[in-house]
């Protein structure tokens, strides 16, 4: 069918690493490909699996205290480009760009931070810039990727995965781009109310 596609390649960005075991293990045992960074990167392969660093991909380290890590045309092109569009597809050969059909995303606690009580250059911190971004191109490109927006979605997709391997349908991925604007919305809205406080 013109709308299934395959999981190959999953780019896994997380800040709370419970609950990713299991889906972790079923992507693996599907022959899904890992790609990550830092923290999630040593979790991914303290369970034994294989992970490309997303430095290796972008021949960039981590810069900034960890601020840049993904912000790389090799990355958003990876998630962006249409998989049907000749264009697009002659860039990616061109600048050696890996095609990224899964994106795996929890953001960095901004709420609990500013509810903790944290000073304002800690909450400042926990404002996520990658993450966000990478749920928002994952959401804009549902025809062609899965984008898994918080960890309350890991027990979504593993369904998914169990039932029909590491295949999706369209109105799979619609779904969880249309959940992954709700995380992004959310998300901003609480930001905006802090900085209107």
């Amino acid at each position: 069918m013109a709308g299934t596609k395959r999981i190959k390649t999953a780019l896994i960005s997380v800040f709370h690493k419970d609950g990713l075991d299991d889906l972790l293990k079923k992507l693996n045992a599907e022959g899904v490909k890992f790609l990550s960074t830092g923290g999630t990167q040593e979790f991914i392969e303290s369970l034994g699996y294989e992970c490309q660093r997303v430095e290796d991909v972008t021949s960039y380290p981590s810069i900034l205290g960890g601020r840049v890590k993904t912000l790389h045309p090799k990355i958003f092109g990876g998630i962006l480009a249409r998989r049907n569009f000749e264009g697009d597809n002659a860039q990616m050969m061109e600048y050696e760009i890996p095609e990224i059909d899964l994106v795996i995303v929890d953001l960095y606690p901004f709420e609990q931070t500013v509810a903790s009580g944290a000073s304002d250059a800690d909450i400042i911190e926990k404002i996520d810039i990658g993450g966000i971004s990478l749920i928002r191109a994952g959401a804009k490109n549902f025809k062609d990727v899965v984008i898994v927006p918080s960890k309350a979605e890991y027990p979504v997709l593993l369904q998914i995965l169990n039932t029909s391997g590491a295949t999706t349908e369209l109105e799979d991925r619609k779904m969880f781009a249309e959940r992954a604007f709700g995380v992004s919305s959310h998300y901003d809205t609480a930001i905006h109310e802090w900085f209107a406080k």
